[in-house]
């Protein structure tokens, strides 16, 4: 029974697509048979009308067919947990056991999120570890790579492998409407000052412009919010729900710092390709640069070189704070220097430098080297 209805729940997910389907399938009717064949007078005006139209409805038709039949991106086989580690997860009763061993088993993966407590993201239903900016969906029951949102209209998850292609559809849905009703328009006039004389076909006309007209007002809403998005490096999800990196909650935290730079990571290098519903997107959706590591990075060589063109003109005192830098090694790096009030001079004066080894403190949780989040 329950694999009857889950059957039937999965057809009646076409409905939408199917819905929107028919109503381009009627549009064309209504535009090249009704508006361009049987109303349009003037020849050039037919030929014109027809070439943009296709024009429009070719690319609107191809991004939105990638948008649904687009695999969405799951989670690499290193993410799950062996059967040894679920085994140890499942007997393991107390929460922060389970957040150990969910350290442990995570720290060689790139991951750089947490739970708002400040443990692993871990997926209870596909038994695995969360990759940075995906989430579960219960609809695809499966986990999504930098999952955006699940979109009943192209029935398929939003996320990493067809957010591009998501993007275009909107945006050559809206020039499609925004086409149609233009041409339309005077015809539309027309069937109100009684002037069309086309018959019944004039209501097509009139039905077209409205259905057009309708669909542009929704849709500049809702592309100009996913300019937004891939603007400022966000997700629907990342807009709603701030992600937590180890230093903590940061809205802005996979922003590269300008919008450019934002929009290269959807769309990619080149921007002759960023209007063709093709993969051009970057990365491999399991990591993404965020801009607590760039900006960490900056500061601490910045600092360093700071510290070393002091250091070659006075002593390694810090004379007017009374403060010597400390900065201790260990095997984590999380982007942070811990500066340790003392008075004393560095026990080695010969060259006149502070003495500075690079590095972070502990980890307590996990004792492993973590290249992913090193300068």
């Amino acid at each position: 029974m329950a694999g009857i209805l889950r059957s039937c729940a999965r057809v009646f997910q076409w409905v939408p697509v199917l819905f929107i389907s028919a109503i381009v399938a009627w549009s064309y009717y209504a535009y090249i048979i009704q508006l361009c064949i049987l109303t349009v007078d003037n020849l050039v005006e037919k030929i014109l009308y027809g070439i943009f139209y296709h024009i429009f409805l070719f690319m609107f038709a191809w991004s939105y067919a990638k948008s649904i039949f687009t695999p969405i991106g799951r989670i690499p086989k290193e993410f799950y947990l062996s059967s040894a580690n679920l085994e140890a997860l499942e007997n393991e009763e107390r929460g922060d056991r389970q957040d150990q061993i969910l350290k442990q088993i995570a720290k060689n993966l790139p991951v750089s999120t947490r739970t708002m407590a400040g443990g692993i993201r871990y997926c209870d239903i596909c038994k695995a570890i969360k990759p940075d900016r995906c989430h579960h969906c219960s609809v695809c029951e499966a986990c999504v790579l930098k999952m955006d949102h699940h979109c009943p209209w192209v029935n398929n998850c939003v996320g990493y492998s067809n957010y591009k292609f998501f993007i275009l559809f909107l945006m050559y849905a809206l020039a499609y409407c925004l086409y149609v009703a233009a041409t339309a328009l005077q015809y539309f006039i027309g069937f109100w000052t009684n002037t069309l004389d086309n018959g019944s076909g004039k209501f097509h006309i009139l039905f077209l412009f409205f259905a057009a007209a309708m669909f542009a007002l929704s849709l500049v809403s809702l592309f100009g919010y996913h300019c937004y998005l891939v603007s400022s490096n966000k997700t629907t999800l990342e807009s709603f729900r701030t992600p937590v990196f180890r230093s903590g909650p940061d809205k802005d935290g996979f922003s590269l710092g300008t919008k450019c730079d934002n929009i290269r990571e959807v769309f990619g290098d080149e921007p002759k390709l960023w209007w063709i519903p093709i993969k051009t997107n970057k990365g491999d959706g399991r990591s993404f640069p965020t801009r607590t590591e760039s900006e960490d990075s900056d500061h601490l060589l910045a600092e360093r070189q700071r510290w070393a063109e002091e250091g070659m003109e006075s002593d390694t005192t810090n004379n007017e704070d009374n403060v010597k830098i400390d900065i201790t090694h260990s095997g984590r790096g999380d982007g942070s220097a811990r500066y340790t009030p003392n008075g004393e001079h560095a026990a080695n004066n010969t060259d006149k430098l502070a003495t500075v080894t690079m590095g972070v403190e502990a980890d307590p949780d996990n004792k492993s080297h973590d290249s992913n989040h090193l300068f």
